[in-house]
């Protein structure tokens, strides 16, 4: 496998159905990349596919989308696999788990091509990039579906996330502390512009830390106290460096785990809309884990927002939600909708706008009447392209840490983005032969 924190970015032709290709590296700190598209052209709009293989679930995200525009959900396919679940004692993805895993993967695929999907941006995470066997697992899909994974690092992941974020709510927002709890991991992105100015990715993923650490259902109070003191280490750990970038203007917590535990605390329902204010108050989280150590999964299972498949992991995300707001200095979070997903969608378009105004630029250049006066082509259009689209190769395996105080500001209402999808760059769907 690659080194730990080292991208790998893959391109594949399928056979049947939709293919998945090359999904384009986020710009490397401090670069900014492109995002419009050229002046009076006009962008057709195309269907995209998000295939989202991650520690508990794959999910397929369609969505409407062109440069410049706010992508428009369409479809949502979800399957739970659970392979931060499907370990043998090696750390490899055991054989119940690959086949599983392509059977899911060949099932997505097929269900792409039946909305339209003309692009299909195909990508792994935590489960696959740290198993024993992840690059025989990859061959082993690709093999039966043509679909080849883009494994993202986690300092990616952290990256795309904030940068969707950051969409959601706009430069007004200020400076950003981002905090993801997925199945395998936690990210952390903290900064003012686009992408994170420090970004970091820890294994404590809320279905990683309830099979290693938390066997009873419910579990002791030993293995919660011995839970809460690892958790708590691995955060602390990162804390310094994030503290000399200053405070946060405003924090934001997003996926699953923080939508169930902002619900239990009393946000909205889902059902209430994408733009109504959902807010986590440490205060609220603090009270309700204590509660949470001692129900069993199904009793979690009934409370509001949390659905029967996470139940068993929402104390362990509980425990690393509570430890990051408190050593990260949030007095509260907000929920955003947008996460991985949406940035994968988000720095596809990004990089499909940077072609398009390449290509005008270049057209421009080609048509201008020929005189006596010498043209001078405008390179730095292309350079920035070729800045914003290669690979990042820079990510190591380095620790940031997080922003001091969150400063108690309540951000204005964001602009009305539609729920997107991913965000990585992506894959040309072939249409079935025969």
């Amino acid at each position: 496998m690659s080194p730990p924190g080292r991208p790998r970015w893959h391109s594949a032709t399928a056979r049947d159905g939709p293919t998945t290709g090359t999904l384009p590296a986020p710009p490397a700190a401090g670069k900014r990349a492109p995002t419009n598209s050229a002046p009076g052209r006009k962008v057709l709009p195309m269907r995209l596919g998000v295939l989202d293989v991650g520690s508990n679930t794959v999910h397929l995200l369609v969505v409407d989308a062109h440069p410049g525009a706010r992508p428009l959900p369409a479809y949502s396919h979800k399957a739970e696999l659970r392979l931060a679940q499907l370990l043998d004692a090696d750390g490899a993805i055991s054989a119940e788990g690959v086949e599983r895993l392509v059977s899911t993967v060949a099932d997505a695929m097929r269900v792409a091509e039946d909305k339209g999907a003309e692009d299909v941006l195909p990508f792994a995470t935590s489960a696959v990039r740290e198993a024993a066997n992840g690059e025989a697992v990859l061959a082993r899909v690709e093999q039966e579906t043509g679909v080849r994974l883009t494994v993202l690092s986690g300092e990616d992941e952290s990256r795309l996330t904030f940068l969707a974020v950051r969409r959601w709510f706009g430069w007004s927002a200020g400076k950003l502390l981002v905090l993801d709890i997925g199945g395998g991991s936690l990210e952390v992105g903290y900064g003012m512009d686009e992408y994170p100015d420090a970004a970091v990715s820890l294994p404590l993923g809320a279905g990683r830390l309830t099979s290693g650490w938390l066997p009873g259902d419910p579990p002791t109070a030993q293995d919660v106290r011995a839970l809460r003191r690892h958790v708590r280490t691995e955060i602390a750990r990162t804390v310094a460096e994030f503290a000399r970038l200053g405070p946060a203007d405003h924090a934001v917590g997003t996926s699953k785990t923080f939508r169930q535990l902002a619900r239990i605390a009393g946000a909205a329902r889902s059902a209430d809309g994408l733009y109504v204010q959902r807010v986590l108050r440490r205060g609220a989280l603090e009270e309700w884990v204590p509660r949470l150590a001692g129900m069993a999964a199904r009793q979690r299972a009934n409370l509001p927002g949390v659905s029967e498949g996470r139940a068993g992991q929402l104390l362990a995300g509980a425990l690393v939600a509570e430890a990051a707001m408190d050593l990260y200095g949030a007095g509260e979070l907000e929920i955003c909708p947008w996460a991985l997903r949406e940035g994968v969608i988000l720095r596809k378009l990004d990089v499909m706008a940077a072609g398009i105004a390449s290509a005008a630029s270049a057209g421009a250049t080609a048509e201008a009447p020929a005189t006596g006066t010498r043209t001078v082509t405008d390179t730095r259009t292309a350079a920035d392209t070729r800045a914003g689209t290669a690979a990042d190769t820079r990510t190591g395996g380095g620790t940031a840490t997080p922003p001091g105080p969150v400063a108690n500001s309540t951000p204005p209402t964001p602009p009305a983005p539609a729920p997107a999808q991913n965000g990585v760059s992506g894959t040309t769907v072939a249409r079935r032969r025969g």
